[in-house]
């Protein structure tokens, strides 16, 4: 669902900046806008600052500086009024393993002040749209990966909040779940009008389910639009050339040299063994890119030109590819006390 609405926003964040013991800078001024209504996606590796952002968001973090609000009420001064209006979805279950599925809503809805009818109504609403009757009696423990996602976005539907956090949905599912995942996902803003936030390190999810979204990177949004605004920015065709052996300095200036003297090709970047450039028209580039290259002395595996990913968007605004960030993360993020993820 996209609107058009300019304010107030559902959830507005203004230079954030969180730093965790250590020197540990999760967030260096984060700011986002989300109008009601809306899926808006932030998009970045792990380490990026995405949980952080929302740990304040929801109350749950306190940052250095920066403001937020969320459903109009100022999530730091009045975090037990945003508490009531917000739904969340953790990265981890949120359930008691050893209580069935319908005790786990029953206890939810209780905790928002929900009884009697209208509370047993509304968890066995719950339990057949997230196709979970069937296992409503059973503990929780013995759920699959995909039926536990969807009893813990079922837990943040209970009270009907008017914002819905979720924070990586879909790590840890099958292909199969995943794909159940984002249509319901779609279909609780579509059809009820839910303003949903989500994290996400998957492009292709952002791609597919954010009506806008912000690409997060070292704790600030480096870019935001939708996903066509964002690839429509990088005008012509993404060229990847992927190289045979990683070269030194001076064979990786003589190959970007090489490929920048070819009509039409610009943003000439190399990435280990990838060469990377955007062009005008890249099926009419590759030829003369092997050629160059081979004239050059650089040995190329593959080359492929295709339209502007969100992929190719990172890349310019982060100035690395995702999967290296992505990498690069796993290998430093720091997660004892919230981290830097």
């Amino acid at each position: 669902m996209t609107t058009t609405t300019e304010g107030p926003y559902a959830v507005e964040a203004h230079e954030l900046v969180k730093t965790y013991p250590k020197g540990v800078r999760a967030l260096t001024g984060l700011s986002l806008r989300v109008q009601p209504g809306e899926i808006f996606g932030l998009l970045g590796p792990n380490g990026a600052g995405k949980t952080t952002a929302v740990k304040i968001l929801t109350t749950l973090a306190h940052p250095d500086s920066g403001t937020a609000t969320v459903a109009g009420q100022d999530a730091l001064r009045h975090p037990g009024r945003v508490r009531r209006l917000i739904g969340t979805v953790s990265q981890r279950s949120s359930a008691d393993p050893v209580a069935t599925g319908r005790d786990n809503l029953v206890l939810q809805g209780r905790l928002y002040g929900l009884r009697g009818a209208e509370l047993r109504q509304r968890v066995t609403e719950l339990l057949d749209r997230f196709d979970l009757t069937d296992a409503a009696g059973r503990r929780t423990r013995s759920y699959s990966g995909g039926m536990q996602r969807r009893l813990e976005v079922a837990l943040g539907l209970v009270h009907r909040p008017q914002v819905l956090f979720l924070d990586e949905p879909t790590t840890g599912l099958d292909p199969e779940a995943r794909a159940a995942m984002w249509d319901e996902i779609a279909r609780l803003a579509g059809e009820e009008g839910l303003t949903i936030l989500l994290t996400t390190h998957y492009l292709e999810e952002a791609d597919r389910l954010a009506d806008r979204l912000a690409i997060v990177d070292k704790g600030r949004v480096v870019a935001a639009g939708t996903p066509d605004q964002l690839k429509g920015e990088l005008h012509g065709d993404a060229v990847h050339i992927e190289l045979r052996t990683t070269l030194d300095e001076t064979a990786a200036g003589t190959a970007r040299s090489a490929l920048g003297r070819l009509p039409g090709v610009r943003e000439v970047t190399l990435d280990g063994l990838r060469l990377s450039a955007r062009a005008d028209d890249g099926a009419a580039v590759v030829p003369g890119a092997l050629a160059e290259l081979t004239a050059a002395g650089v040995s190329v595996a593959t080359v492929t030109a295709a339209r502007p990913s969100l992929d190719d968007v990172y890349l310019r605004y982060a100035g690395r590819r995702f999967a290296e960030a992505d990498a690069d993360s796993d290998s430093t993020t720091q997660t004892p006390t919230g981290g830097a993820r």
